[in-house]
């Protein structure tokens, strides 16, 4: 059962990624790239790591994702505005694709010569053992970070406030 949800939402992964690339609309594509994100949030949770597919839920796909679309939509992109691409872009662009297909052949062939992984412990990537980290001895260096963020926050709300002249 786990195997075929697997290729299942592996399939699902490659086809909305494919979906984000060949979308004309940009607000299309950005509504796939949500969708694709979905897909490696239950990625995460097959591999028993509760911890990343929540944060690739909340902030991928809930923040980031949705000010992408948001741009998006208030920049209102049109054929008309779009520059002409050059010759030399779309040969880097089809480089990069053929690197890309060699990767996936290769990448093939080393998962046809593995065997699948076996978890020695099962509670590795549980939220709980996270959270006995981040406030036992890691407990400065979080609330730091939040500290620094915070401050990055209201820095950005300072910059974009329009002063009364």
């Amino acid at each position: 059962m786990g195997t075929t949800v697997f290729y299942l939402v592996a399939f699902l992964s490659i086809f909305f990624s494919l979906m984000v690339i060949f979308a004309k609309n940009p607000v299309h594509s950005v509504l796939y790239l949500i969708v694709t994100f979905f897909t490696f949030t239950v990625h995460y949770i097959l591999l028993n790591a509760q911890f990343l597919a929540v944060v690739n839920f909340i902030v991928y796909m809930g923040a980031i994702m949705v000010l992408f679309l948001f741009v998006l939509m208030l920049l209102n992109l049109n054929t008309d505005n779009e520059p002409l691409k050059s010759v030399l872009v779309k040969v880097v662009g089809i480089i990069g694709g053929c690197c890309l297909v060699v990767t996936l052949i290769g990448s093939l062939k080393a998962t046809a010569a593995s065997d699948p992984l076996i978890l020695v412990n099962p509670n590795l990537g549980l939220v709980k053992n996270l959270g006995k980290e981040l406030f036992g001895p890691f407990m400065l260096p979080f609330e730091l970070s939040s500290i620094l963020l915070l401050t990055a926050m209201v820095g950005a709300v300072l910059l974009t406030k329009k002063e009364k002249v």
